[in-house]
């Protein structure tokens, strides 16, 4: 990886998320389009499915020196991919209740044009983006809503943020030092600068896992240069 002084041009990481979504077999780089400046990417094109939306952002995610994304991306399902929606609201369902990581029977759903609004309550975070991503991956889902509450048990919020904080040390040393790490009411805010999304998602998951968490203000920043 470059040193922290060396910098990438916009050229340059044009280049590069070009090769990854290439590389990336859930991606149809064809279906994209890549533009860059000040080491912002903004993806354009219509995408024939909402999770190769997902992928085609994730990948440009991971290419180190780019800063955010913007999806200009619009889902456009050929016909023999579309669904009604009370088709989509039957799979949905259908998900919900076979997946053993998800209380099906607290969440209910709304389908509108192919989105899907997730609505409810669980005891976790976890269970939270569990439900999620169940659907996103149904035929005719052309985006998903999550506003799930989570309401489980209180918890210290001493003990979130140590396990937290322990949670981070153990993945990354780096990661720990430079995150703040505050939780009041079960709601967890997360402040800092890392270099990269992939810095960034670890701490995610850090939090995506700890008991307690009701919701989660990421305020941290990427900065490939720091």
């Amino acid at each position: 990886m470059p040193t922290a002084l060396a910098t990438k041009s916009d050229a340059q990481i044009k280049t590069d998320v070009l090769n990854e979504l290439k590389w990336d077999a859930t991606v149809d780089e064809t279906e994209v389009g890549v533009q860059v400046k000040d080491g912002i990417v903004t993806l354009t094109g219509n995408i024939s499915a909402y999770p190769k939306k997902l992928a085609a952002r994730d990948a440009a995610h991971r290419v180190w020196g780019v800063r955010d994304v913007v999806d200009d991306m619009k889902i456009r399902i050929p016909a023999t991919w579309e669904r009604t929606d009370e088709d989509v609201a039957k799979a949905v369902r259908s998900a919900l209740k076979w997946d053993v990581l998800v209380p099906d029977d607290k969440i209910a759903t709304t389908v509108s044009n192919g989105t899907v609004t997730l609505l409810g309550s669980v005891n976790t975070w976890m269970q939270r983006y569990d439900a999620e991503r169940c659907v996103h991956r149904l035929a005719g889902v052309k985006g998903v809503i999550n506003q799930i509450a989570v309401a489980g048990p209180q918890v210290d919020p001493t003990k979130i943020k140590r396990e937290i904080e322990d949670a981070l040390e153990r993945q990354s040393e780096r990661e720990a030092k430079r995150i703040g790490v505050t939780v009041r009411d079960g709601v967890v805010t997360i402040t800092g600068t890392v270099r990269s999304w992939g810095e960034k998602n670890a701490i995610e998951r850090a939090v995506l896992y700890t008991t307690g968490v009701r919701r989660v203000d990421d305020r941290t920043t990427v900065d490939p240069y720091q």
